[in-house]
């Protein structure tokens, strides 16, 4: 099985034609694993994109005095610094090794300068922020369209509440401890969509029906495109929320990657939509709250502490 690459540079809000095209391509794709790349999402330039990886990668080789006034502090606010083993994405398994800076409802996050390692990185990662939003909503647009219901339907529903930015590093110096300690641990991610802007070092995989491990390469200049738990809900697993992990870079090269979970608002209710059942295929799922949801994913990753 090879994952699709679908070309994003046709998108035009004013031509209903290129929407359709879009949204016929991204079902097909993503109804078969949940995964997807990108071409020319032009919505997120790439000067942008090597700029805050350059910012990232300063900022992740630095020492850890510099790094311990960005500390994480809660998963309410979902903002700041992470250390090696600080998270378990798979919370049955050891911490990952990985570190990150995660940045949190940037759209409307008052500006403090004791958030932020430096003014360039604060100007960068808000740009960034800004300009994967902005691709997240032309995304929603094509999904609405595939999902038959009105095209703002999801953008409506994504404020920007619960939708974050995170940088993420995983150094080749650290060696796992036991076998099933990963550069994160296998999940699924909670929301609706993610983002994700890989750096050129492999390592992401996708766990396949027969619980076999499928290589994601990265692909140049392209962006990879996820379901997660809120819209395959939505979808009624139309379009899953499928497993995936990122193996352990121990002896090899670092490895980088950026991610724009895109999650709903916390009030927003979720249910199965009617285009997605009927008869012979009922709602797979019960009624959900999206901030309930986000949570409790959240919390239960954090459990490793340090």
């Amino acid at each position: 099985m090879s994952i699709h690459l679908v070309d994003f540079g046709g998108f035009d809000e004013q031509d209903n034609a290129s929407i359709d095209a879009l949204a016929s391509e991204l079902d097909s794709a993503l109804s078969a694993h949940g995964f997807v790349a990108l071409a020319n999402l032009h919505a997120v330039p790439r000067s942008l994109r090597t700029r805050a990886f350059d910012l990232a990668a300063e900022f992740f080789a630095s020492d850890s005095a510099k790094k311990a006034p960005y500390l994480y502090r809660s998963a309410d606010d979902n903002f700041g610094y992470q250390g090696p083993f600080a998270e378990a994405l798979d919370p049955e398994a050891p911490g990952d090794l990985k570190e990150t800076f995660t940045m949190r409802n940037l759209l409307h996050r008052p500006h403090s300068h004791s958030d932020w390692p430096g003014r360039e990185f604060e100007e960068i990662s808000r740009a960034m922020y800004a300009a994967c939003f902005k691709a997240a909503r032309q995304v929603l647009t094509v999904f609405a369209r595939a999902l038959d219901v009105p095209d703002d339907f999801f953008n409506r529903k994504h404020d920007g509440q619960n939708t974050s930015l995170r940088y993420l590093y995983y150094p080749a110096a650290l060696v796992g401890e036991r076998q099933a300690q990963m550069g994160a641990g296998a999940h699924t991610d909670y929301g609706s969509i993610t983002l994700l802007f890989q750096d050129a070092i492999g390592g992401l995989q996708l766990r396949q029906d027969d619980g076999s491990w499928l290589d994601f390469e990265p692909i140049d200049g392209a962006a990879v495109l996820n379901t997660g738990d809120l819209m395959a809900h939505w979808s009624n697993n139309r379009y899953p929320s499928t497993i995936h992990r990122v193996l352990p870079r121990s002896g090899v090269a670092d490895r980088q990657s950026i991610a724009f979970f895109v999650d709903p608002d916390s009030d927003v209710n979720v249910q199965c939509l009617a285009s997605c059942t009927s008869a012979q295929c009922p709602a797979m799922f019960t009624d959900t709250t999206a901030g309930a949801h986000i949570q409790s994913k959240i919390e239960a990753t954090h459990k490793t502490g340090a």
